[in-house]
């Protein structure tokens, strides 16, 4: 799952979601010969000729997939409205109600493999918002159509096989194995592979079933954490505070520094209150110099594993932090329009179809269509026509 990148968000992310519809697939001869041509890998990886037949007999290319593979959210959107989207009050409150409903089942998981229950939540509602976004594509078509065309055709095809062995070993009925345009599927989203490898049965019932059993997909997800290296009681980081003129040239994640370099350097958590006597971290500012700072440690890099993203490692950290009673990051993002939350987003397109814009549902999803709409009441209203909704274009709107 280390090369997901926004492969994941793609499905997860409601505020980019610019593809809402999928254009009907056609017949593709040069899809076809690729086909052809994968069956003796497939063979290689384990897939039976009949098996390949069965999955791939008369199956058409979805060609939108290849536009959803070339923008990724996570590296395009600003830092604030893709959080904002992601770790909202609604979302908070959801996640809390899941840790009680569930908190037998998140009990046992910790004990097992050392994952505290608000961290494994935190993914959950990244990734599918609690089980309500599975994502609807069929697996074998999308990734058959990733194995064929645009970029990391190599990575894709080592999915669609596992998709393939999936289907043979009647893990999950065909109809059921859907999922986000790129491959992931279930609860939290686990990549093909990744469920071969890391999908836990933690119900009893005989089978790890990440579409129907919570309690499959939960544990599934502290296994991978426990995998990617997670460190059962330490936190994944904290915001700090940097003292004036620091320079933040050659710090990231990856650079680990002691906690007493870090002092040495003036570095303090943003409560004021010193940093922990021991350990190492490295320093990440997402919004340069001027935004919130962070020292992360070597669970957030269990995070980032999940999704190789810092902007989707931050957001479980931060979501897990409100999951566990803590606020809003300490220092303001350095934006003066700030973005807007699922339900602010929901309140624009409101406003927008109130203004006679055909935008379709009402889904806190800024697609194509609201888009339009939101560039055309940009231009009204005497503001930049960027097509992005911020709380500026919010505070116009409701004021007409």
């Amino acid at each position: 799952m280390n090369l997901q990148t926004s492969l994941l968000l793609g499905a997860a992310l409601l505020s980019s979601s610019v593809w809402a519809q999928t254009p009907t697939p056609t017949p593709n001869p040069e899809f076809d010969s690729c086909l052809n041509a994968l069956r003796a890998p497939a063979r290689a990886a384990g897939v039976r000729d009949d098996t390949f037949a069965q999955h791939t007999q008369n199956l058409a290319p979805d060609m939108s997939v290849i536009d959803k593979l070339n923008f990724q959210p996570e590296f395009r959107t600003a830092i604030w409205d893709y959080l904002a989207g992601l770790v909202d009050e609604e979302r908070v409150a959801e996640g809390r109600a899941m840790l009680t409903r569930h908190a037998e089942t998140l009990a046992r998981v910790s004990e097992k493999y050392g994952v505290d229950p608000a961290t494994v939540v935190a993914v959950w509602g990244v990734e599918s918002n609690f089980g309500q976004t599975f994502g609807k594509s069929p697996l074998v078509q999308s990734l058959g159509t990733l194995s064929c065309f645009g970029r990391r055709q190599a990575y894709f095809r080592t999915e669609f096989y596992a998709t393939l062995r999936i289907l043979q070993a009647g893990h999950i009925a065909p109809e059921r194995l859907v999922g986000s345009w790129a491959g992931a599927f279930g609860h939290t989203q686990f990549m093909p592979s990744t469920f071969e490898r890391l999908a836990v049965d933690f119900d009893g019932d005989g089978k790890a079933d990440l579409m129907d059993s919570t309690s499959d997909a939960l544990a599934s997800t502290a296994n991978f954490l426990a995998k990617a290296g997670w460190q059962s009681g330490q936190p994944w980081g904290f915001e700090v505070k940097m003292p004036e003129g620091f320079s933040t040239t050659g710090e990231g994640r990856r650079t680990k520094r002691g906690m007493g370099e870090w002092a040495a350097r003036g570095l303090q958590r943003v409560d004021g209150s010193p940093l922990p006597a021991s350990g190492s971290a490295g320093l990440m500012t997402p919004a340069g110099a001027q935004g919130p700072a962070f020292l992360v440690l070597r669970n957030f890099d269990a995070i980032y594993s999940y999704n190789a993203a810092e902007s989707y490692g931050l957001a479980i950290a931060h979501l897990s932090d409100r999951l566990r009673g803590g606020g809003p990051f300490a220092t303001p993002w350095p934006t003066d329009d700030p973005g807007l939350s699922r339900a602010e987003r929901r309140e624009v397109q409101t406003l927008l179809i109130a203004r006679g814009h055909d935008i379709g549902a009402v889904d806190g999803m800024l697609g194509d269509k609201s888009r339009v709409a939101i560039r055309a009441e940009q231009t009204r209203l005497g503001q930049e026509d960027s097509g992005r909704a911020g709380q500026k274009l919010l505070k116009a709107l409701r004021g007409g």
